[in-house]
């Protein structure tokens, strides 16, 4: 699937090069779209897989350019989301009544900000959804409330920051200290006591072990499964409504979608009420299924038949 997709070269000029390329591959109509992604499930048609991953590269260039302030080549990043969109391709399923735009960007968001964090620090930056969160979020709160020095925040806007993120005031300013850069693991240190040494001799390996790991890997990808499915139930307006309203980064406003269905405010809350009991009536729905044990799936089975 990756194969002849257009490459990324060094350098300001090179990212031209590829965004002046990957503009002359077309954009799909939904009903292309449709023939070309069962085409790949049912047939494994890589040549139609591969016009699924080219008409979505722009797609990714705008998301990866919305990670430039971390200082890492914007050609990886890119690289990168194309993975996650390779991933998509993947997994997407046009019986689900959703563009491929919509689900894949939620897969080249996550592959984006693993690399990011890789990247970032010699240290883990982010290990919960709050702390990740907080990563690629403080930068925007610290320039929106004018703290774009380097060193501590003072403790209003602590409070402020914690209070637009949801987080906890000792967490950012963890994040804002550990965002200053790394530091030497060889770093001389007085501990209590009159004791000395390095940062090093401190250090207690809080790293989950890989079946912890595994188990959380196969927990997100269940609940991006069933969220997938739970879309399934809505009609295009709910759809567009409840995605805009609780999935996107940026949440569009209640007035703004007023503005595009040409209804009111509090029509677009009704549906968005509307739509979130629907998702969430259809997520529990699936996960009572998951959690029934397999003679009672064999039972449920063997009465269908």
């Amino acid at each position: 699937m990756a194969q002849n997709l257009p490459s990324i070269s060094a350098g300001e000029s090179g990212l031209n090069r590829y965004m002046e390329e990957i503009r002359r591959f077309p954009m799909l109509e939904p009903d292309e779209e449709y023939v070309l992604a069962k085409s790949y499930h049912e047939h494994d048609d890589l040549e139609a897989a591969h016009k699924l991953v080219t008409s979505h590269l722009r797609l990714v260039a705008k998301i990866a350019m919305g990670y430039r302030g971390y200082g890492l080549p914007i050609g990886e990043v890119i690289s990168e989301g194309n993975v996650g969109l390779m991933q998509a391709v993947k997994k997407f399923d046009p019986e689900k009544g959703f563009r491929l735009a919509t689900y894949a960007m939620w897969w080249i968001k996550a592959s984006i900000q693993e690399y990011v964090l890789r990247s970032w620090s010699l240290v883990k930056m982010g290990t919960t959804a709050n702390q990740k969160r907080l990563f690629f979020n403080l930068r925007k709160a610290k320039n929106r409330i004018q703290a774009i020095d380097d060193g501590d925040l003072n403790p209003d806007q602590v409070k402020q920051i914690a209070t637009q993120l949801g987080v906890s005031e000792d967490e950012v300013i963890s994040m804002n200290r550990r965002l200053g850069g790394d530091a030497s693991l060889n770093a001389p240190i007085k501990a209590s006591e009159g004791e000395s040494g390095e940062w090093q001799d401190w250090l207690v390996d809080e790293n989950e072990n890989a079946e912890q790991v595994m188990v959380k890997q196969d927990e997100l990808e269940s609940r991006r499964e069933m969220l997938a499915d739970a879309l399934s139930v809505l009609n295009d307006r709910e759809r567009r409504v409840f995605v805009a309203r609780r999935l996107e980064e940026n949440p569009l406003t209640l007035e703004e979608l007023s503005k595009e269905f040409e209804i009111s405010r509090e029509r677009v809350r009704q549906i968005e009420v509307r739509a979130f009991e629907k998702v969430q009536k259809a997520m529990k729905a699936a996960a009572r299924e998951l959690a029934k044990p397999p003679r009672e799936l064999e039972h449920d089975q063997a009465s269908d038949n």
